[in-house]
């Protein structure tokens, strides 16, 4: 099922590869991860990789977009170990996150029930390469593979720190049908619609539940390479000029230029599971005071909307934000960091929420600047 690209978009015509039939131009159905990964991406992108969004098109539209990666089939993978890298070396968990949920996305097949290839090569980091995309949901065994791609999704996002429920948001849509003439499935494919249709639409199917994703990562903990990358430094921002190919026609490609962020922004109408999990990972209240366990080494005291960056206190050899009941961080930096990340999620969920005129998730990007750049 194709989106009309034009709907308040302005069009740019050019000359594209001849039509080929795909299960679903979905590529644009989780844009909150691609908006996510961009950033990332552009902090350091020495293969010229395009955009985020080739690594989940079919071969021919995506080697448009590779840049110097010729494998294709190891662009979607290409993309996520770059941006990974990046967002670890700025410690930006958000961005490792949203590197990691990318790479399990599904990616666009020539028909329903059709599997993608998986890459052959082997990533720069350990998670990505444990990782691999979600398949067809009408293919062979496809519940059973997808939700053990969504478990090990979980795992490596709970190594570095992130809410592993966030892994339920690479999920896929429900099963087509086997020989559907138009290759559409049941899926959507909206460019202009920010957290993504398979969010706004109530299309996502939970892979897991909470239960089993809690049960998956019970014997996860960050480790201490992770933690100590997590410095508070800035979370980059972009404005990036994207080619959204309609291969139907293959006539016309919609230039979509979007700013952008690495952070998990309210998905508004969403189903209840995919609301669950987001605000599962930014749910804290979160109050900058003295707590029982010590001094609030959290400086930082800008509070749009009321919401404050969470406090974090010394605990035996490390350090932990107090609103979080995962293990202590190594390092004061890194906590420091998740503190900032906290508000900032939560900022930009209040920024997003009906009603809100005060301020935008702009004005929240500029305050995480402020926050991570007070510590460093």
């Amino acid at each position: 099922m194709l989106s009309l690209h034009a709907l308040g978009l302005a069009l740019a015509c050019t000359v594209l590869a001849l039509p080929f039939k795909r299960e679903v131009p979905q590529e644009h159905s989780h844009n909150i991860v691609l908006a996510s990964v961009r950033p990332m991406l552009d902090l350091n992108n020495p293969d010229n990789i395009v955009d985020p969004v080739f690594g989940l098109l079919g071969d021919a539209a995506a080697a448009g977009g590779a840049g110097s990666i010729t494998n294709l089939d190891c662009l979607q993978q290409a993309t996520a170990d770059q941006a990974f890298t990046n967002a670890k070396t700025a410690g930006n968990i958000t961005g490792m996150t949203y590197a990691l949920i990318y790479r399990a996305l599904e990616r666009n097949t020539g028909a329903v029930g059709e599997t993608s290839v998986l890459c052959n090569e082997t990533a720069v980091n350990s998670e990505v390469q444990a990782i691999t995309q979600h398949q067809d949901p009408a293919s062979t065994n496809a519940a059973t593979v997808n939700k053990n791609i969504a478990l090990e999704l979980a795992k490596q996002i709970a190594s570095v720190g992130g809410e592993p429920t966030l892994a339920l948001m690479s999920g896929t849509f429900a099963p087509g049908q086997i020989g559907d003439p138009t290759a559409a499935g049941n899926t959507c494919d909206v460019a202009d619609d920010e957290p993504g249709c398979i969010f706004t639409e109530n299309l996502l199917v939970d892979d897991a539940t909470a239960a089993e994703i809690s049960a998956a990562v019970a014997a996860i903990s960050v480790s201490t390479a992770t933690a100590s990358a997590s410095a508070g430094t800035t979370t980059a921002t972009s404005t990036s000029t994207t080619d959204s190919e309609d291969d139907t026609t293959a006539t016309c490609s919609a230039f979509v230029t979007v700013t952008v962020t690495a952070t998990a922004t309210a998905i508004v109408n969403a189903t209840p599971s995919a609301a669950t999990v987001i605000a599962s990972a930014t749910s804290a209240a979160a109050t900058a005071t003295t707590t029982a366990s010590g001094t609030n080494l959290q400086t930082f005291t800008g509070a749009l909307g009321g919401i404050s960056a969470p406090s974090v206190v010394a605990n035996g050899s490390g350090f932990e934000v107090t609103t979080e009941s995962s293990d202590p961080f190594v390092t004061l930096a890194a906590a420091i960091g998740r503190s900032c990340d906290i508000q900032h999620n939560q900022c930009a969920d209040a920024a997003n929420a009906d009603g809100n005129s005060s301020f935008t998730v702009g004005d929240c990007d500029t305050q995480d600047t402020q926050c991570k750049a007070a510590t460093s």
